[in-house]
């Protein structure tokens, strides 16, 4: 597999559909909800979907497709070798809210869903971020790596909350009430895939969050691996890419105990 290849065709697609949310964010933005009032989705959230999905397929119709509005496509999920998963729009509330912050993210997986390629397009700065497992970590062809903050009360960090806040005891207000008394800052940015990116570019010393898709954080998880950082799941496992709704915690590696033990104190298991 040429994944050279790949991640220049993933790259093109990712910066195509870029232009289509650039023009779309210039006009009157509709949105519907999904799953609660707070969980939208919007036309250009469907539209630069079925954009991504088409010429991917088109280019790779052997393999599998899992995107965020439109579910599983192409070859079927048992026998492909590869997947893709897609995130049209990586914080979508932002976008309808007229905030320039939120991504693309396109990641081919193999059938356990360890990533290969990842790619995370930001269209309102044009910062393209990409990866090739065993080949590092890039921002706009230009290599990154990680902080090397060795104290967690030194780290800015970043987190965010699932769609069921309101109702659900497991929204992460514990673990960001203790956070927030152990680190220099935490910031709330509102796309899981570009908090990777940072984490991954040492923009952010860590991350973490609950109830994660894998269309949210493969791309990115790949990033940090590969610009020499770690990710795991809230008790130091490696097989949170199987969980439907993940737990995320990820780190420049130094503070990565640190971020774990707060998890563990607040976390009602």
């Amino acid at each position: 597999m040429d994944t050279q290849a790949i991640l220049s065709n993933a790259s093109i697609i990712a910066e195509q559909a870029g232009v289509i949310l650039r023009k779309k964010f210039e006009q009157p933005i509709k949105h519907m909800t999904k799953s609660s009032d707070i969980d939208i989705v919007t036309e250009a959230d469907q539209e630069a979907e079925l954009f991504i999905s088409r010429e991917l397929l088109r280019l790779y119709p052997e393999h599998h497709l899992v995107g965020e509005e439109g579910g599983g496509q192409g070859a079927p999920i048992d026998t492909a070798t590869y997947h893709w998963y897609v995130d049209p729009i990586d914080g979508t509330t932002n976008f309808a809210s007229g905030i320039p912050h939120f991504c693309v993210s396109l990641a081919l997986t193999d059938a356990d869903r360890k990533p290969i390629v990842a790619v995370i397009y930001q269209p309102m700065t044009d910062d393209l971020y990409t990866a090739i497992k065993g080949e590092g970590a890039k921002r706009n062809g230009k290599p990154i790596q990680v902080t090397e903050t060795s104290k967690l009360v030194q780290s800015v960090v970043g987190s965010g909350f699932p769609y069921f806040k309101h109702t659900k005891p497991d929204n992460n207000t514990k673990q960001w009430a203790e956070f927030t008394k152990k680190v220099r800052g935490i910031r709330r940015m509102g796309s899981a895939a570009l908090d990777l990116a940072y984490v991954a570019a040492g923009r952010f010393d860590g991350y973490w969050e609950p109830s994660l898709k894998p269309w949210d954080v493969l791309a990115g998880v790949l990033l940090v691996e590969e610009a020499g950082g770690k990710v795991t799941d809230y008790q130091g496992g490696n097989r949170q890419q199987w969980d439907e709704k993940g737990r995320f915690v990820s780190s420049n590696s130094h503070i990565h105990q640190e971020m774990l033990n707060i998890i563990k104190e607040s976390y009602d298991w």
